[in-house]
C-alpha cells in the first residue's frame, strides 16, 4: 500500500496545505524519542524538497537539542477527513535561531507569531505516502489561542526568561542552543569561572 519518493510531488504539496495539524518526530541514538503535534500557521513548503516551519515556545524544546546532534527529522501528516492518507516527510534538519544571519528570511515567511523561538529546516530525502485507513475522521472547529496570549503576557523578556529556565537543555541534560544562539547569554554567562 506504501510509496515512496524522492521528493514532493504538487498532490502532496495540495495535501500537506490543507492540514491543520502536523506531528514532529526526533531521536538522539540513546535517551528519550520526542515526537510533538504542531498546529497554527507554521509551516511552509518552499520546494520539492525543502520544508521549513516556525516553532514557538513550549514546555520543553527537544527538537531542537536532538537537532543538534542527530539532524534526522520526520514531519507526519494524517488526514483526518476525506480521503484517507499519512503522508511521512524524512530527511535532514537544521534550526535557525533568532541570533543566526538567516532568522530574518525564513521568519518573514510567517505572520509572526507571539514566543517564536527556532525555524527548522528540513531537506526531504524521502517522502513516504500510505493509506491511513485505521486513522479516525475528526472534525477541525479553530486554532487555540491560549499559547499566544501566554506569550502576549509574558512578553519579550518574560519569554526569554521562560527559555533560559525551561527550555535551555533537553529531557536528557543536552543542550538545546536557545540560550547562546538566540543572542541570550551575557558577558557573566560566557566568563570563566
Amino acid at each position: 500500500m506504501g510509496q515512496r519518493y524522492l521528493e514532493l510531488k504538487d498532490s502532496h504539496r495540495e495535501f500537506i496545505a490543507g492540514q491543520k495539524l502536523f506531528f514532529v518526530a526526533t531521536a538522539m541514538q540513546d535517551g528519550h524519542v520526542n515526537l510533538s503535534p504542531k498546529g497554527m500557521d507554521s509551516l511552509r513548503v518552499l520546494g520539492s524538497s525543502r520544508v521549513v516551519w516556525l516553532n514557538v515556545t513550549g514546555s520543553g524544546n527537544e527538537t531542537a537539542s536532538h537537532i543538534e546532534h542527530h539532524p534526522r527529522m520526520t514531519l507526519m501528516f494524517c488526514a483526518f477527513e476525506g480521503k484517507p492518507l499519512i503522508l511521512r516527510l524524512y530527511g535532514q534538519a537544521r534550526a535557525i535561531h533568532r541570533g543566526d544571519s538567516e532568522w530574518g528570511d525564513y521568519y518573514d515567511l510567517f505572520e509572526p507569531l507571539p514566543g517564536s523561538r527556532q525555524v527548522f529546516l528540513l531537506d526531504v530525502d524521502l517522502v513516504q505516502v500510505s493509506c491511513g485507513m485505521s486513522v479516525p475522521y475528526y472534525q477541525y472547529v479553530g486554532e487555540r489561542e491560549q499559547l499566544n496570549d501566554w506569550a502576549r503576557a509574558k512578553g519579550e523578556s518574560g519569554v526569554q526568561a521562560y527559555w533560559r529556565s525551561k527550555n535551555g537543555v533537553s529531557l536528557d541534560g543536552l543542550p538545546t542552543g536557545i540560550i547562546e544562539k538566540s543572542g541570550l547569554v551575557s558577558a557573566d554567562e560566557t566568563s570563566p569561572q
